[in-house]
């Protein structure tokens, strides 16, 4: 394990539960029937507890979205060829996809990491992103492993780097996006090892396969675990044996949003795969992260119980990029903006509900 990884997995502690009282006392005293917002004032105890203090700020936002290519495509697991990941990381930097969009209603910029995209980038492209490219594209996890254990530790280890630095320039909010075509099939394969379910348990339409096409997805998928043998117990051998770039980049985002105390929106399905990782490895990294949505990928309900997450959001949506992440964005900044500014009865000269009284 590389001395990065290690001492960020050392250095990430769970939030103080002095502070999450603190903000449960303050919260309870506002000029509001008792609990009547919420989930959203779960998750303003939550940003207090993360930032240790009554006035979280999370003003300051991006989204980084991970891009990689996976050498299991060649299996006929996707309803795209491989070559639509170069394309779409060209509309990210464009500000035409679904992300940037989103992104932009949120307030929050879009930062585009080359994990491992199975092409070279024009320089007109690379100027505008993250270049940290691990290798072309993994290998085929159905014939042995997608990459080396150097290569899941590198991909952990970029993650965690580019945490530090956007949370070195300010940022207190991020979120988690990928782009990489066929990496449900990973993400599904870290599922069904980590937790132990079937991969017909696990597995989903990802691109929108069905009938035959979902059922050999299913057979590639088996065949991986059977071929590599994932160590549920070695986060970092299961990336290796059967994950991709972009989920071991999301899996140090996450780690390093951690270690730096920034809480993290965690998107769908393939972040979510990041997100099992990333408590495999410092469980105590769940206490910052926030869960989107919940995907239509039908496995993304056994990775949330998994993380003990409730998501914030259920819009049917299934597309990635990190788009279920940027529209809780706006639901996180409320929760920020309920504990900074909502007055306590005290303070709005209220009078409280007192038991007994007429209703």
């Amino acid at each position: 394990m590389g001395k990065t990884l290690q001492a960020t997995i050392d250095g990430v502690e769970p939030v103080r539960r002095k502070w999450r009282e603190r903000a449960r006392e303050h919260l309870d005293n506002l000029a509001i029937p008792p609990g009547s917002l919420g989930d959203l004032l779960d998750l303003a105890e939550q940003l207090a507890a993360v930032k240790q203090s009554l006035k979280p700020s999370v003003r300051k936002k991006t989204v980084v979205t991970m891009a990689g290519d996976h050498g299991v495509t060649g299996e006929g697991v996707s309803a795209f060829p491989r070559e639509v990941t170069l394309q779409m990381v060209a509309n990210f930097v464009a500000g035409g996809a679904a992300i940037n969009v989103l992104a932009g209603v949120a307030g929050a910029r879009v930062l585009v990491v080359d994990m491992g995209v199975a092409a070279d980038l024009d320089n007109s492209i690379k100027e505008k992103i993250l270049s940290c490219k691990v290798d072309y594209g993994t290998r085929n996890m159905a014939a042995g492993p997608a990459m080396t254990r150097e290569q899941a530790v590198q991909s952990l280890e970029t993650g965690i780097e580019i945490a530090g630095r956007l949370a070195g320039e300010g940022v207190e909010l991020l979120a988690t996006g990928d782009m990489g075509i066929g990496n449900t099939t990973p993400s599904s394969a870290i599922l069904a090892a980590i937790t132990g379910r079937s991969a017909r348990e696990v597995t989903g339409r990802g691109t929108g396969v069905t009938g035959d096409d979902l059922e050999n997805k299913i057979r590639v998928i088996q065949k991986a675990l059977e071929v590599n043998n994932p160590d549920p117990k070695d986060p970092v051998d299961v990336l290796a044996k059967v994950g991709g770039f972009e989920i071991g980049g999301i899996a140090g985002l996450i780690l390093g949003a951690a270690y730096h105390r920034v809480p993290v929106v965690v998107d769908g399905f393939i972040s979510s795969a990041g997100a099992l990782l990333a408590k495999s490895l410092a469980p105590a990294s769940v206490d910052y992260m926030i869960a989107g949505h919940r995907s239509m990928e039908s496995g993304h309900r056994y990775m949330l119980e998994e993380l003990g997450l409730k998501p914030l959001l259920n819009l049917n949506l299934r597309l990635g990029e990190g788009t279920g992440a940027a529209l809780a964005m706006n639901l996180v900044e409320s929760a920020a903006q309920v504990i900074n500014k909502m007055l306590t009865f005290e303070d709005a000269g209220v009078s409280r509900n007192t038991p007994g009284a007429p209703a």
